[in-house]
């Protein structure tokens, strides 16, 4: 058996700050060279369209063809993955989707409507919501393949009543993922690439002769994906900038210590970046889970990925109760918290900063990445102080509805005049003035 060397903390000690603010300290920042390489390819897509995009894919994912036709996947072919994978494997696709689908349907219900009123004197004020037109969506390829990410992005912009769907997945050396585009049939997506990288997501923000040019971009990818990202904004829209994954367990020690491990090891076999934390306030069982960690290991596939993000970034941290557990948390404002607690209804009210939360010992994470019902695109790197989960909030637009009325213009006029000629803006204020009923009662029109 084989020893994980994972820190351990403790909150009490005086060097706990410095500590603790090595393990959180992660770099956002794009390699100098990356961001000089995704520069030029998106200027080269910009400019070239479907050229570029072929030499790309022939050059960084060994795919050569002759047109971009042969990198589009018919509808014919998603339904022909369907029907290829096996039973159970359709099963869990259309059952997730199921649980997915209706979480986001309430979504709408509860965020995504339209609405108006009138106020006393007849304006009408309100907000009119749509969806976007057409959104491209990034699907990872290459180390792993990910089904699941398909359903979480395509599903919430269906349901948001986003009209054209367009996937880019990248097939390196021509090596398509069945799940994957089974997912994209059962999910919906209108148009489907094979590419993948910087390329696809210029492809994407520019329109090419093959490639429609969408509104919005959302999804997960490599460094070069995110840095295209970054650089496309204000083009489209995105969701969010990702950076490693990343799990964090509260734990009162009444959990057995075997699954807290794998739960840990869930989001560390990721990526040697992602991160996973524990926090206890019972020294015993911090220790039993160290104990689960090194007998567990060596049965793990991805035991050499799992070693080198515990080791690189993980901890086990000894606080002095759950409410000390709690305050930590909010600092971190983890991408996944587990409250693996005999009470967890106890402690979420404290809980103000995460992705998701996932209450009790039975709810592990990842049952979230996959059929639970809520999005698991999730914001990362402490960004849950101010971002949300991927929804169907972000494939929709919100108009606001004004519609004043002649009485309304009587008293709405002479406050924005007030502030107009405050801020030396006479144009604004003579707009306003107008439409006020003048003193000999006439209707004031200039004729």
């Amino acid at each position: 058996m084989s020893t994980v060397s994972i820190r351990h903390l403790n909150t009490s000690t005086p060097d706990f700050e410095q500590a603790f603010h090595r393990v959180l300290h992660w770099s956002a920042e794009t390699d100098h060279a990356i961001e000089e390489r995704v520069a030029a390819i998106l200027a080269d897509v910009r400019q070239r369209g479907d050229a570029a995009v072929l030499e790309y894919t022939a050059r960084f994912d060994g795919l050569e063809v002759d047109s971009m036709g042969a990198l589009e996947l018919t509808r014919d072919e998603l339904k022909a993955a369907f029907e290829a994978i096996t039973p159970a494997q359709r099963d869990a696709l259309e059952a997730a989707a199921r649980r997915v689908r209706a979480y986001h349907e309430r979504q709408l219900q509860a965020c995504g409507l339209s609405w108006q009123y009138r106020d006393e004197d007849g304006t009408l004020l309100g907000q009119k919501v749509t969806p976007l037109d057409r959104v491209g969506i990034y699907v990872p390829g290459g180390k792993a393949a990910y089904p699941s990410s398909v359903l979480m992005n395509a599903i919430p912009a269906h349901v948001a009543g986003v009209g054209e769907i367009i996937m880019v997945v990248p097939t390196p050396r021509g090596e398509r993922n069945a799940l994957v585009l089974a997912a994209a049939y059962v999910a919906g997506v209108s148009r489907a690439f094979t590419i993948g990288g910087a390329q696809a997501v210029g492809a994407l923000a520019f329109g090419t002769t093959t490639v429609p040019r969408v509104d919005k971009i959302t999804g997960p990818g490599n460094a070069y994906v995110a840095s295209a990202k970054r650089r496309v904004f204000g083009q489209v829209g995105i969701d969010m900038i990702a950076g490693p994954s990343e799990i964090l367990v509260l734990a009162d020690g009444t959990t057995p210590p075997d699954w807290i491990a794998m739960d840990l090891f869930s989001q560390a076999e990721h990526d040697e970046l992602a991160q996973s934390i524990l926090l206890c306030p019972d020294a015993a069982y911090i220790d039993q889970v160290q104990a689960a960690i090194d007998r567990l290991i060596d049965g793990m596939p991805r035991r050499d990925v799992i070693r080198a993000s515990l080791e690189g970034r993980g901890a086990l941290i000894l606080t002095q109760d759950m409410a000390q557990a709690c305050a930590i948390s909010n600092r971190i404002a983890p991408e996944h918290l587990e409250v693996s607690s005999s009470d967890p209804h106890r402690w979420e009210p404290l809980l103000r900063h995460a992705g998701a939360i996932f209450l009790g010992a039975y709810t592990s994470e990842s049952l979230g990445d996959y059929c639970a019902g809520p999005n698991h695109v999730l914001p990362t790197s402490g960004t849950a102080r101010f971002s949300s989960p991927l929804g169907v909030y972000d494939f929709q637009k919100r108009s606001s509805l004004i519609e004043v009325s002649e009485q309304g213009a009587q008293t709405l006029g002479l406050i924005a005049a007030e502030l107009a000629y405050g801020e030396g803006l006479q144009a604004h204020a003579r707009a306003a003035e107008l439409r006020l009923k003048p003193a000999d009662g006439s209707d004031g029109v200039t004729r």
